[in-house]
């Protein structure tokens, strides 16, 4: 039984990823990220052991410094079916280190998972389907004050009925300053983990609601069964990837992206972003860096470990 549930996360993509954004975000990262806009995705790599096992591994997203990686496992060890576990890195250059779990705080008896840290390091959110939420799945925030102290996270908080509902929730991005002030979280919602679409609900810097989620019309697609999930923006607001199994891709599930020229205007109709990013296989929970210049998702490609790996591909600066 545990099994079956944690397969129905893996390929739909319900362990949705959610990043995040602080109280204030400061202009070079949203200008560094912005001279990513037109550039190509390289080959994307496997991150390879010890991030990736024979279990399945998903859900991934990069502190801001990226030194430390968050990600979702079903390896043993855990506390659950599926666990948030980090691995902590010396450099950019070093190694990835042998992964923690999280702990009681984060981690639940169920299915844990889409974790991300906010962009000032002191909040951490993710979605969970352990008892006492509002529905099959919810999203929390856990915080801690020492930024620099991946296992210092306090008890989870549930975000409340203005995000989550008695249908499923689970992660996105949390985007603050590139909205003007307004603390955004973009997130997917469904009646069911496999028929998600993506909402947008105000969320203050410290991890509050503020109001209640909206559906982001021009992301969806109008065919109720057509699955839209895991939304990553780019700092400045300007660039969002999430994957779906509409029609037009070349797998089960793909990777899709939409830009708009001011956080003022909707976004464009979602374009495949094609091979080598996707595959024949299932693409799924893309998660953009801070700086724009990374892409980790999780994929059932051949070359992996285990059934869900965790992969990577850049990108140069535009004109390199």
């Amino acid at each position: 039984m545990r099994t079956a549930s944690v397969a129905s996360f893996v390929v739909p993509g319900c362990l949705t990823l959610l990043a995040c954004a602080p109280e204030s975000q400061p202009a070079a990262p949203r200008l560094e990220a912005m001279s990513f806009s037109s550039s190509e995705w390289s080959e994307p790599v496997n991150l390879g052991a010890p991030i990736n096992s024979a279990a399945n591994e998903m859900n991934a997203a990069l502190s801001p410094d990226e030194l430390s990686l968050y990600f979702v496992s079903t390896r043993s060890g855990g506390l659950g079916g599926a666990d948030i576990w980090v691995s902590r890195r010396a450099s950019l250059d070093a190694p990835w280190g042998e992964p923690v779990n999280l702990g009681p705080n984060v981690n639940g008896p169920g299915l844990d998972a889409a974790p991300a840290v906010s962009l000032d390091g002191h909040l951490l959110f993710f979605s969970s389907d352990r008892p006492g939420g509002q529905g099959s799945n919810d999203i929390y925030v856990a915080r801690r004050a020492d930024k620099s102290d991946d296992l210092a996270w306090g008890p989870a908080v549930n975000l409340g009925p203005e995000v989550n509902t008695e249908g499923f929730e689970a992660g996105g991005f949390y985007l603050q300053s590139a909205e003007d002030g307004s603390a955004n979280l973009y997130f997917a919602r469904g009646s069911s983990g496999i028929t998600l679409d993506i909402y947008v609900a105000p969320v203050t810097a410290d991890g509050g609601t503020r109001g209640p989620a909206v559906p982001v019309a021009e992301l969806n697609d109008p065919d109720p069964a057509v699955n839209e999930a895991h939304p990553t923006v780019r700092v400045d607001g300007r660039e969002m990837y999430f994957h779906s199994d509409r029609a037009g891709g070349l797998g089960s599930n793909d990777l899709w992206r939409s830009t708009r020229r001011s956080v003022h205007e909707p976004w464009s109709p979602p374009v495949n972003v094609g091979a080598p990013l996707n595959s024949a296989a299932g693409e799924n929970q893309p998660t953009l860096s801070y700086d724009g210049r990374t892409l980790i998702f999780a994929s059932t490609r051949a070359g992996g470990l285990g059934g869900s790996d965790i992969w990577m591909s850049t990108r140069t600066p535009s004109g390199h």
